[in-house]
């Protein structure tokens, strides 16, 4: 038996589906598929407006900044997707502990995954380990994509190089003396 703790890539997978939303129920499938999701979703109309719900309810746990609103977000969530846990065995993955009831929909299980795998996520790596991309901080900067930090010093705070790079140009030019308005061309 392994322990399926729904951790990081449960994180890694909202913040997919919030930064690059796939146009349809197929899409979201095919997205879980990547991040090791194998279980079958049981169909039900609607399931793919409830999941973009599901995102938008787990963007407001990025974006909360304070630990314990954070905290009482994510127990909402949770409670809301409340189930006993059980010992599963599907797919040839050997048994493993599903946090959701048997045949649950598409949003319904994300909302657990989701749920579960956030609150490990912070409570093992720390509260501030989630947020938006700072190189949205900088006024101009249109970035708002969420940043999950699985790094090992716990600094990560831009989305991609790209935003990285930009900001770093951004804080040479304000030493150099440039105008604000230079930074943003970069």
């Amino acid at each position: 038996m392994h322990l399926n703790p729904y951790g990081e890539y449960a994180v890694l997978l909202a913040a997919s589906l919030a930064n690059d939303p796939p146009a349809d129920r197929d899409g979201v499938i095919g997205r879980a598929r990547e991040f090791g999701m194998t279980m079958d979703f049981t169909p039900a109309a609607g399931d793919y407006e409830m999941t973009r719900c599901v995102v938008a309810d787990w963007l407001r746990v990025v974006d909360a900044t304070d630990p314990q609103e954070r905290a009482s977000l994510l127990n909402e969530q949770m409670a809301a997707a409340a189930a006993y846990p059980r010992l599963v065995d599907h797919n040839g993955e050997g048994w493993h502990l599903h946090y959701r009831d048997a045949n649950q929909t598409l949003p319904h299980v994300l909302r657990a995954v989701f749920g579960v795998g956030t609150s490990l996520h912070l409570s093992t790596r720390g509260m501030h380990r989630m947020g938006r991309c700072a190189a949205g901080d900088a006024p101009g900067d249109p970035c708002t994509k969420v940043v999950i930090d699985v790094t090992r010093n716990g600094r990560q705070s831009y989305c991609s190089v790209r935003c990285a790079n930009r900001a770093a140009v951004r804080r040479h030019r304000a030493r150099a003396g440039a105008g604000p308005g230079d930074a943003t061309r970069a």
